[in-house]
């Protein structure tokens, strides 16, 4: 089964790169209390999509958008959408939803668990395994997740289940894994 690789050219990709790498090393978390870390958060989430690879079947069509949705409490407010203000993923447009609840239609791409008092992050992830799509939480709230937010050394920073991210059928770069703090492998 083919693959949509969503992917930027080599110089894209170096830049693309680069700002994860610079966020990882030099945005301390507190800088500026919780707005800071969650204007880094919000940059991560975006730039995030270019290392990972989605079946074909997660996008109707060529033109359709890459949907990045918030479930529940929206703690990234206007750092979000100016984030991703006119910018494409693969070719696809980037469109940020938030939502109350999710299910396995609600078209999500990339989906991070907000705080709901609908839908907890255990339930939104039950609801959407199998799914193609990229689960982010922060570390406290849910260990199942694909990618788990943490602070370390007041700095913002990411660990990756690849266990999790093959269940739903994507596909962490090794680029992205190599600049996360720790990642799990293998069969669970």
């Amino acid at each position: 089964m083919g693959r949509v690789a969503l992917t930027p050219s080599a110089t894209g990709r170096a830049a693309l790169l680069a700002a994860v790498a610079a966020f990882a090393l030099h945005a301390p978390a507190q800088a500026q209390g919780a707005s800071m870390e969650y204007a880094v958060k919000a940059a991560y989430l975006y730039k995030f999509a270019p290392f990972v690879e989605w079946p074909p079947v997660a996008f109707a069509s060529a033109a359709s958008p890459f949907q990045l949705c918030i479930l529940g409490q929206d703690p990234f407010g206007a750092s979000l959408d100016q984030a991703v203000s006119g910018q494409r993923v693969g070719g696809h447009p980037v469109a940020v939803r938030r939502l109350d609840r999710v299910d396995v239609g609600s078209g999500c791409h990339l989906l991070y668990l907000g705080a709901s008092r609908k839908q907890t992050a255990d339930e939104a992830l039950r609801a959407v395994r199998g799914s193609p799509i990229l689960t982010v939480a922060d570390g406290g709230r849910d260990a199942g997740a694909i990618i788990r937010f943490v602070v370390k050394d007041n700095r913002v920073r990411f660990e990756i289940d690849t266990v999790a991210a093959a269940a739903n059928h994507v596909t962490i770069s090794s680029k992205l894994l190599s600049l996360a703090t720790s990642f799990r492998t293998g069969t669970s």
